[in-house]
């Protein structure tokens, strides 16, 4: 069974079907815990599951593996008021659930876009070019958005069509313009400290950052969709980064 295999499985017993004894058949005795839902170990993931209410569900929108790593981009619903999207990614060993990050935000409503969170392609494509669009990626992040480059934007972002599902940027190369040029008007600046993962398959790629959102420390989690060497398409989640976490692992 490979890592993706494993991981769709085991959520979907774990989260579907919303089965504790799944955690015995899933989890790894050492499994590490990153999230700041629950506390570390298997049992710190029965205890979870144990806890999903009667109306707790899960949808999934993609999945992308690259090695030992698998990453889920879905929605989950009843953990609070409102629906939550969420990054989830897992490390697979022996077949089993070793550890898993995440991040979760409340659905919005209303976006500049006019486009959903999650909503958008979600095959994965060009398998031959993961390297590839991993490196473009990269460069992207480290130069643009940690080196703050931003005249190297049309190195990587697509001059013709780039699709946004941020919530507060337009589509295009004009809308990540106007909400840069907003935020410095602000005087709220976006820092990337750190890149923590790059996760890769195909044409989609997923990388996990820690920063700053004004004064606020934040995870960054940035999923990119690239077609024909260029970036087309971002989803993302930049939740504050938790100082209560329910265990001593950090949450990257």
């Amino acid at each position: 069974m490979s890592a993706k295999e494993t991981v769709l499985s085991a959520a979907g017993q774990l989260f579907g079907d919303k089965d504790p004894a799944a955690v015995d058949r899933w989890a790894a005795p050492t499994y590490t815990q990153h999230s700041a839902l629950a506390a570390d170990g298997p049992a710190g993931l029965r205890a979870l599951v144990e806890s999903l209410p009667d109306g707790f569900s899960y949808d999934l929108h993609r999945v992308i593996a690259d090695g030992d790593l698998v990453a889920l981009h879905g929605t989950y619903h009843g953990f609070g008021p409102a629906p939550l999207v969420a990054f989830d990614v897992f490390r697979v060993a022996d077949g089993k659930l070793a550890e898993h990050w995440d991040a979760l935000s409340p659905v919005v409503a209303t976006t500049v876009s006019g486009r959903s969170q999650t909503d958008g392609p979600v095959e994965v494509t060009d398998l031959d070019k993961t390297e590839a669009n991993r490196a473009l990626v990269t460069g992207f992040v480290e130069n643009v958005l940690k080196g703050g480059k931003v005249d190297m934007l049309t190195d990587y972002l697509s001059t013709e069509s780039y699709a946004q599902h941020n919530v507060g940027i337009g589509d295009n190369l004009d809308g990540l313009g106007a909400a840069l040029t907003a935020l410095a008007e602000q005087g709220v600046t976006m820092v990337y400290d750190t890149v923590h993962k790059v996760i890769a398959e195909g044409n989609f790629v997923l990388t996990v950052s820690e920063g700053s959102f004004g004064p606020t420390r934040t995870a960054f989690y940035d999923l990119f969709r690239v077609e024909n060497g260029k970036i087309v398409e971002h989803w993302d989640l930049t939740p504050e980064i938790a100082t209560d976490l329910p265990h001593g692992n950090g949450l990257f």
